[in-house]
């Protein structure tokens, strides 16, 4: 399969293809805080590894640049640069200078249509000359006289020649834009080989010779169009993933102005607080809050969950939610491109940003080609030519090493596993933020989870309530509502039953990993953990996990939990220790809760009461110790740790640092993601060291037997692109088979530590 470019099938006249301006870059740019901006720009022209590094090293070297990527399956590459000076460099012309066109994203450039037509029109005549040569070689080959001879060869020249200038011509742009800018790419020796295949045949039948490979010459581009092709089939089949999920939301929502007059518009109109209608059936389009309507709510795009939740004013709503009862009005709080959903949308395009050490070795082989391969195909000339004195057999020879060393098939041994196992993973509820992630993901010898809102629900049960009267009560309750803590959600859930009076309060200050305080009537109450709430003056309750209402250290109410275990967290445990694996269970609950969980996962190792820099510190010892860690959390506190570990995973559940922290997602409430990431990963993994040995042993293979002249043009061409082929084929095998990832789910839930 041919692979580099740049390749311009529109000529330059498409007005999609205008360069845009640094203003326009700036407009089109996120503000990613601290004044770090990010763009991403499309670039039609990228084919491959050698493109990807020409574009990231040129554009790395830009002032105020701090990182960029390049996606080849998306053809885009994204910038981070630090704004603070103003404008941000001429990243278009800069681009525009290495032979590349650089576009703003939007959803004409990134349609594959054109491009695919294009490449269907040059197959097709391709095609039809080669045909048609090789049934008018019959009468050559078997035996036709010198007259009828070279009257077939004249018709064979007069039917070449559209497919050499038009189906070829994608090829010779490619390499013309290269060479004219200092550059040689993968297209430059296919140009040369297909040009001298015919200039030679050519030459032939004019001086009445016996031999022509005008066949070569057609067959030849016929072969690597399918090659052309069929990639770009493939990479759009491997787009489709991150595809699927725009192509899921509206294009455009209805808006309710202020004077109440409702108009449909593009949705990147919509802006924090524009307030939306969305009628039955529609699909939220940004984040927001619901102003007025009560309906059901399909969520499954974004948790995995097929039942429906009841919403009603005041609810927060995400962008992809299925409204599938009654009309409701929605205030956006966010603007569409920040949404939940975009920022999935943006996790899937990155799978192949990272640099995992095969892809590094082979992008470091795509760019040594063209020089290597030019060298051996004139050394090749040079000695067939020397021994043999024949030009023709010397030329030839040299046309057959320029085709049959391209080593495409060895690019894609890498990331073609990756974007199949990626889609994978996604219809299985996991997303995989990162390509090298699994491979990582299969070198793991320790796993450590995150309890609360990992191996447990993020909903812990109230199973105890006690207090001195009604009035410390409501002073819990009402200090209770100014925080999202699942525990402090609990305690006003349960008075909200029993309509406790809510106090007015001052002064009110969250301490993270504490609790509450706040004033009243002159004196300061505490809420949280014993421990903190008591000063220290008091010992911790051995009830599983409570909290605990104080005044100067003496406890007026008490708040007993249990927990929720989450679905699937005693299989995932059980699947890890049969692999092999080390579970350990790392929190920042009390030993008591803890333990409580642990027992009924089976977990042995456990280690309570830790802050965030302890999660990291433990993390970094077992590192240290040469284990390969992976983090399971999701909260703020656990941001860290999942950056330290070796790869790492969190629900989409948790908070959003968690999420963007981590290197997998879980969309399903339940842990069979584990399971399902670590199968696919040993095999993903399996199948990439294949692909690489399938395109190693073609190469040793069949550059030999091209030197030795063994391989005309047209056997070069067939051998090559079957390489090519192979490897895809060998990837999609992940994707074809048997689903035996998922095991059967049953109910685990149940209560862990409720008081007796």
């Amino acid at each position: 399969m041919t692979c580099c470019a740049p390749t311009d099938l529109t000529h330059g006249h498409d007005p999609r293809q205008r360069s845009p301006g640094i203003d326009e870059v700036m407009l089109g740019s996120r503000d990613l805080g601290n004044g770090l901006r990010q763009v991403a720009l499309s670039v039609p022209d990228m084919r491959c590894g050698a493109c990807m590094i020409q574009l990231e090293t040129t554009l790395g070297r830009l002032p105020d640049v701090r990182s960029v990527r390049a996606n080849l399956t998306t053809k885009r590459v994204t910038i981070n640069w630090q704004a603070d000076n103003g404008n941000p460099p001429d990243f278009a012309a800069s681009i525009g200078a290495i032979g590349y066109t650089a576009v703003l994203p939007t959803d004409a450039v990134d349609q594959p249509g054109e491009e695919m037509s294009g490449l269907l029109r040059a197959l097709a005549v391709a095609g039809f000359c080669s045909m048609n040569i090789m049934i008018l070689s019959v009468s050559v080959w078997s035996g036709a006289d010198p007259s009828t001879r070279q009257a077939l060869h004249m018709m064979s020249a007069a039917l070449a020649l559209p497919a050499v200038i038009y189906s070829g011509a994608t090829f010779y742009r490619s390499a013309w834009r290269a060479l004219a800018h200092g550059r040689v790419n993968m297209d430059v020796p296919i140009s040369i080989g297909v040009l001298l295949s015919f200039g030679l045949s050519l030459y032939d039948t004019f001086i009445e010779g016996r031999q022509a490979y005008f066949e070569a010459s057609t067959s030849l581009l016929f072969v690597l169009l399918v090659g052309r092709t069929l990639d770009e089939m493939m990479r759009k089949r491997a787009r489709s993933a991150a595809a699927s999920l725009a192509d899921m939301m509206p294009k455009g929502a209805n808006i309710v102005r202020e004077d109440g007059r409702i108009d449909y518009v593009p949705l990147n109109e919509i802006r924090p607080g524009t307030r939306t209608l969305i009628a039955a059936g529609d699909r939220v389009p940004a984040d927001g809050t619901i102003l007025s309507g009560i309906s059901e709510l399909d969520r499954s795009m974004l948790t995995g969950e097929s039942r429906w939740e009841r919403v009603a004013p005041g609810a927060q709503v995400r962008a992809g939610d299925l409204n599938i009862g009654r009309p409701l009005m929605v205030e956006a709080t966010v603007a569409p491109e920040d949404s939940t959903l975009a920022e999935l949308h943006r996790m899937l395009e990155a799978v192949e940003d990272g640099r995992s050490e095969y892809r590094m070795l082979i992008d470091r082989a795509a760019r040594l080609y063209a020089p290597v391969v030019h060298g051996l195909s004139v050394l090749a000339f040079l000695a067939w030519f020397a021994f043999t004195r024949d030009v023709h057999l010397s030329l030839t020879i040299a046309i057959s090493v320029l085709i049959i060393a391209c080593p495409c098939a060895l690019g894609l041994a890498v990331p073609m596993v990756q974007v199949v196992a990626a889609r994978r993973l996604f219809r299985h509820g996991v997303v995989a933020r990162d390509g090298s992630a699994l491979e990582r993901l299969a070198e793991i010898d320790t796993v450590v989870f995150d309890k609360t809102g990992t191996l447990t629900q993020y909903d812990p049960v109230l199973a105890t309530v006690t207090s001195k009267g009604p009035l410390e009560l409501s002073l819990a309750v009402s200090l209770a509502r100014f925080s999202n803590h699942p525990m402090s959600k609990a305690i006003v859930d349960n008075a909200s039953r029993g309509n406790g009076e809510i106090l007015s309060l001052e002064d009110i200050r969250e301490v993270p990993g504490h609790g509450l305080e706040a004033s009243f009537r002159g004196e300061r109450y505490l809420l949280g953990r014993a421990a903190w709430a008591t000063g220290g003056d008091t010992p911790a309750p051995t009830a599983p996990s409570t909290v605990v209402l104080t005044k100067g250290g003496e406890v007026l109410a008490s708040f007993l939990f249990g927990e929720r275990v989450r679905a699937g967290s005693a299989k995932a445990v059980r699947f890890l220790k049969d692999r092999g694996v080390a579970v350990q269970m790392l929190t920042g609950d009390v030993p008591e809760a803890a333990n409580a969980v642990a027992r009924e996962l089976g977990i042995d190792d456990v280690k309570a009461t830790a802050l965030p820099k302890d999660k990291a510190g433990i993390i970094e010892a077992l590192r240290d110790r040469g284990r390969k860690v992976m983090m399971i959390g999701d909260g703020i506190n656990d941001a860290v740790a999942l950056k330290t570990a070796h790869v790492s995973m969190a629900p989409a559940s948790g908070s959003d640092i968690g999420c963007s922290a981590a290197d997998f997602i879980l969309l399903n409430s339940d842990m069979d993601g584990i399971r399902i990431a670590l199968t696919t990963a040993g095999r993903a993994a399996a199948l990439i060291r294949q692909n690489v040995a399938l395109a190693i042993v073609y190469n040793v293979v069949s550059i030999p037997l091209a030197l030795s002249g063994y391989a005309s043009p047209l056997i070069a061409a067939v051998a090559m692109s079957t390489s090519s082929v192979l490897v895809v084929a060998n990837a999609v095998r992940l994707d074809m088979d048997a689903d035996v990832l998922s095991w059967r789910r049953r109910p685990t839930a149940s209560l862990a530590g409720a008081a007796q």
